[in-house]
């Protein structure tokens, strides 16, 4: 009897000590490419790296994981833990416009429009109205916002021009991209602010 017990006191020893391991494992990453090697180690089309971005995932879950680092979330059936294994901080901008394609437009038809919107503007008519009405872009639907979008990411004439400090919140500007036939009304909605992005190992168990 003793002997039997004294075997299974030393499966569960060896039991735990393997969970203790693996734990430990997870817990010692602390960059991207550890996460990738884990994530080879422990193949699951569920375990993953995913991107949360300050300013677009405001979730209780983003909280916690730009707060601490790491979370843990149970279901009935499944455990899911996230640790954060990289944090880069960018430059963003966020401006609304509206869009006219020169192709389908003359540029003097263009102008004509750009000139009867600043004048709408002066008067008082909301910017996110007049992108709707004019716009030729299918952010029209969201009265011409562009939301934040990281440097780097527009074309460099038009970032050049939205970064430009000669422009201050409420400022509404023209921008032409003539290579491409691209010409715009821009409003500046923010300053410029850098926004954290993280990239999270996702690591899916079931639960026994």
């Amino acid at each position: 009897m003793n002997k039997l017990l004294l075997l299974v006191a030393l499966l569960f020893s060896i039991t735990i000590s393997a969970q203790d391991a693996q734990v430990k494992d997870f817990d010692s990453i602390v960059n991207m490419k550890e996460a990738k090697e884990y994530m080879k180690e422990n193949k699951s089309e569920k375990n993953k790296i995913v991107t949360f971005n300050e300013a677009k995932h405001q979730t209780g879950l983003a909280v916690e994981l730009y707060k601490s680092g790491r979370a843990i979330v149970k279901s009935d059936t499944e455990k899911t833990k996230y640790k954060v294994v990289e944090k880069t901080t960018t430059t963003n901008y966020r401006v609304s416009y509206i869009f006219f394609d020169g192709l389908k437009m003359s540029i003097s038809q263009i102008n004509a429009t750009r000139d009867k919107i600043l004048k709408k503007y002066k008067e008082g008519t909301p910017f996110s109205q007049l992108a709707k009405q004019y716009s030729m872009d299918d952010n029209a639907n969201h009265g011409g916002d562009l939301g934040w979008f990281e440097k780097g990411v527009t074309h460099p004439t038009f970032e050049a021009e939205i970064s430009d400090s000669i422009y201050k919140i409420g400022d509404v500007f023209t921008i032409d991209i003539v290579q491409n036939q691209w010409y715009y009304v821009v409003l500046k909605t923010f300053d410029p602010k850098e926004i954290q992005e993280i990239k999270v190992l996702k690591i899916v168990e079931p639960l026994k």
